[in-house]
């Protein structure tokens, strides 16, 4: 009982913590861009820790390090294509969005900023874009919230149910009061959080087993088949297959609402570099840190984790390392990893549904204390269709991220991407990519052809619908072209 005493402290405070700032914002939440964007007033380090918190979400501390735990080194490549387009994502899309959002009527949202940047009066581009959001994220947000379930159901054996409706109840609390000032401060507490427990975990075990040698000389001898690159028992071209499927992973991140809307959100878009800089360090470590988890857990833990509960390596190792308080700690960082990203994803759910459906459609004269109140209510109804979603507690939390995950930069990748850099890029062909990458991702899913991860033919046929639709529609008006110089010579400068 004092052991459990002592974790319920250790979680006591961190959430104590986050519930103090979703009240602290929520009267500094006014206007739809205060609740959206926090006004655009973020700083390089809230921004860079905010944008990979709310990106390497549970998986990262459970789904990532569960994979490794049953595949082994395989799962580098997983980290190896989230790192690099991660990189891609910061150096590419980060400037170039922040200003060309600024540029284009101060757009607040993703489909805002496609539809503003065609200077067009359709609404089409943040209607699919919503309908889009909505799937997808119903998706993501539900793995949150079975990485919370398991969590819970894991260290205190609670029923998984109870566990569900806890992970959501703190989530919604404080993205339904603060709103994105909130979010982004609670990421960057998470993020450091999330960052030093990664590391401690396989750290210790390391130094438990008798030093990383010793750990690799048992590694070497009981997960001999582990330490290859690739899965011995498969043909050359499932290997292939796979490794593709797994660097597709980085074509992702130029798609993501919650992580692209971060890169909008900075103050100034000269401070982008040093975020840059204190992403790429934190992606870095922390991607090998959580295969390492996988490797090290094989041979530390004695009794073997069966298909699901693979996912629940770093809570089982943080269990048997550390004494109950430091176990609390470890394992709130797990719940940071859970709320920061599902928080986002509500955020900007939330968004799409208020300016992009509800006042495009409904009510264009909406004031900003309405669409807040609407964005406010969309966190919770969403929140509950995830809940319902996540009810199986079977489900596999990489799985269901990679799906979302593949929606998104599917359907969004190339439209973002191409809108900044090609000048020739027309309203029409950015519907055509949006909705031939989401309707491939939803096609390809079910059937699984040739094994390949969706997200490849997605983003690929998305980018060849845009090029082929823009070229054979009439080029773009003088004013767009116009704004289009404008944002570049910003970001040149």
């Amino acid at each position: 009982m004092n052991d459990n005493l002592l974790i319920i402290a250790a979680f006591a405070l961190y959430l104590g913590l986050m519930m103090y700032i979703g009240i602290y914002y929520y009267r500094k939440a006014n206007t739809l861009g205060d609740y959206i964007l926090g006004g655009r007033q973020l700083g390089p380090w809230i921004t860079s820790m905010s944008a990979e918190a709310s990106d390497m979400s549970g998986w990262m501390l459970m789904g990532l390090p569960g994979f490794a735990y049953s595949v082994g080194l395989p799962a580098i490549w997983i980290a190896i294509g989230l790192a690099g387009g991660t990189w891609l994502n910061w150096i590419f899309v980060s400037k170039r969005l922040r200003n060309y959002t600024e540029v284009s009527n101060d757009s607040l949202t993703l489909p805002d900023f496609l539809k503003n940047r065609f200077h067009s009066k359709s609404d089409a581009v943040p209607v699919i874009s919503a309908i889009f959001i909505l799937i997808f994220f119903l998706i993501y947000t539900s793995s949150g919230f079975v990485a919370g379930g398991r969590l819970f159901t894991t260290i205190f054996h609670i029923d998984y149910v109870t566990s569900l409706l806890i992970t959501a109840g703190v989530v919604i609390f404080y993205t339904f009061l603060g709103g994105f000032h909130a979010v982004a401060w609670t990421d960057f507490i998470q993020g450091l959080m999330m960052f030093f427990t990664i590391l401690i975990v396989p750290i210790t075990a390391a130094l438990a087993l008798g030093g990383p040698v010793d750990t690799y000389t048992l590694i070497q001898s009981n997960f001999t088949q582990g330490l290859s690159l690739f899965e011995p028992s498969t043909s050359t071209f499932t290997t292939i297959i796979a490794v593709i499927s797994s660097l597709g992973w980085g074509l992702g991140y130029f798609g993501q609402p919650h992580i692209l809307v971060r890169f909008m959100a900075i103050s100034d878009a000269k401070e982008l570099k040093k975020a840059t800089n204190i992403a790429m360090t934190w992606v870095l470590i922390s991607l090998t840190a959580a295969v390492l988890v996988g490797l090290v857990g094989r041979v530390f833990l004695q009794e073997p984790l069966i298909g699901a509960e693979a996912e629940t390596v770093f809570l089982v190792m943080t269990d048997q390392l550390f004494t109950q308080f430091i176990a609390g700690v470890i394992y709130s960082s797990v719940l940071a990893a859970i709320m920061s990203t599902s928080s986002a994803q509500l955020l900007v759910t939330a968004s799409a549904i208020s300016q992009d459906l509800y006042k495009n459609i409904f009510r264009k004269r909406a004031s900003d204390k309405e669409l807040v109140l609407i964005s406010r209510l969309t966190v919770l109804v969403v929140a509950a269709i995830a809940l319902i979603i996540a009810l199986n507690p079977e489900s596999y939390i990489l799985m269901m991220v990679a799906y979302a995950w593949a929606g998104f930069g599917a359907a969004f990748g190339p439209a973002i991407l191409i809108s900044l850099i090609w000048r020739r890029m027309t309203y029409r062909g950015c519907i055509a990519g949006i909705l031939v990458g989401g309707i491939t991702v939803l096609v390809w899913k079910q059937f699984a052809w040739f094994g390949l991860y969706e997200i490849v033919p997605g983003f690929l046929l998305s980018s060849l619908a845009i090029y082929i639709v823009s070229l054979l529609d009439a080029p773009p008006t003088q004013n767009v072209l116009d704004d289009f110089d404008k944002a570049k010579k910003l970001h040149i400068l």
